[in-house]
């Protein structure tokens, strides 16, 4: 596909003029790479601070008709199983929406600023959620971000860059939201990533965007980073990639994210239930799952890509997963990947195999992450 015929986000020139290789991603012409390569980027971005164009992803401003914040709390809980009730001024939290027989139609951020929730959803299924939300919660008014860009600053030195700008963000926890002036954009600043660095997602008017990502870019310390290095840094991190290692197939409890679903939408809790798939997700909680999601370190080089199979014996007779993210982890040094096992198997240290090119390659269950996560508590 050539990408003059996808979309193009507001900073398409930018990438074009830094060198960035662009190639398709959700309906986009998106930066895979620049010169300096994947493995330079992901290392520079560890090390320093990696600057990343997301305004591919869906932005959305949720209000009570009646203007009160907790009213679209509420109408918001029907559709994802976190508590956003409790969620205070100026905080954010991670959840998914759920399909009636308990999968994901997609995960989200959900911050609270003022008498209004803010979201932040995938790119390819930003129409369908703003699409459900509008036809759902009718007590509210859902109103798409379309003129503003999102951009991620991430790595041990974000924070000093952006205090150059904006000092008072140095005050901000993980997870913070705040509104700020940067070079003389009114922008929402999260301290919130997708790298297990820490770091900062920037929401910008798009007609800002350019001049704040070059205001951003004259830092020493700051390089423009590609998809590649993104998938990754994530990777390392642990976190799941929306479509690959979570989608309606999967629950969230399989997915390991149960930490997501907090005490009061639980069995026996003020607001227990009521998101779609209830019932499944609530079981499961309570009773477990037959599969999980678990950290695997193949041997040798080679990553192991999504959807190998994973065997739990060297004869490759007894299937017990599939690798659902598989990359080399320049941090770690070695392949890392993510997948679903049988519950049997998920016990850490546990020895598998995977199905690459006919023969059998050991895989061991790890730990995620595979790096320490940097975020400021």
């Amino acid at each position: 596909m050539s990408t003059d015929s996808l979309l193009h986000t507001p900073l398409y020139n930018l990438h074009v003029d830094a060198g960035g290789k662009m190639v398709p991603f959700a309906g986009y012409a998106m930066p895979l790479q620049y010169a300096d390569g994947i493995m330079a980027e992901h290392r520079h971005t560890r090390q320093h601070a990696g600057l990343f164009d997301v305004s591919h992803m869906g932005q959305v401003r949720l209000r009570a008709r009646s203007g009160d914040v907790d009213t679209a709390a509420l109408a918001l809980e029907r559709l994802v199983p976190a508590d956003i009730l409790a969620l205070k001024n100026g905080r954010q939290r991670y959840t998914q929406f759920t399909t009636q027989t308990g999968g994901m139609f997609d995960d989200l951020m959900v911050a609270r600023l003022d008498d209004e929730l803010l979201l932040v959803v995938n790119a390819a299924c930003k129409e369908a959620d703003i699409a459900r939300l509008t036809a759902e919660l009718t007590e509210c008014v859902t109103e798409p971000l379309s003129d503003r860009s999102l951009l991620a600053l991430q790595g041990p030195e974000a924070e000093l860059v952006l205090a150059a700008l904006v000092p008072d963000v140095k005050d901000m926890a993980f997870m913070d939201v705040r509104a700020f002036d940067v070079d003389g954009a009114p922008c929402i600043i999260s301290r919130s990533g997708y790298t297990g660095e820490d770091g900062f997602e920037i929401s910008v008017p798009s007609s800002d965007v350019e001049r704040v990502a070059r205001k951003l870019l004259e830092h020493p310390s700051v390089k423009l980073i590609g998809l590649g290095a993104r998938d990754s840094l994530r990777l390392e991190g642990g976190l799941c990639l929306y479509g690959v290692d979570i989608d309606e197939t999967t629950t969230l409890v399989e997915a390991s994210l149960e930490w997501s679903v907090q005490k009061s939408r639980r069995a026996g809790g003020k607001r227990e239930g009521g998101f779609p798939g209830a019932d499944i997700i609530l079981r499961q909680l309570e009773q477990g799952v037959d599969r999980r999601r678990v950290g695997l370190s193949p041997e040798g080089r080679a990553p192991v890509r999504h959807g190998t199979k994973l065997y739990a014996d060297e004869a490759l007779t007894q299937q017990v997963g599939h690798i659902a993210s598989g990359a080399f982890g320049p941090t770690v040094g070695a392949p890392v990947a993510m997948g679903y096992v049988d519950s049997a198997y998920t016990a850490l240290k546990t020895p598998l195999f995977a199905e690459l090119r006919g023969r059998a390659v050991p895989v061991t269950v790890a730990a995620l992450p595979f790096v320490p996560a940097g975020f400021k508590r």
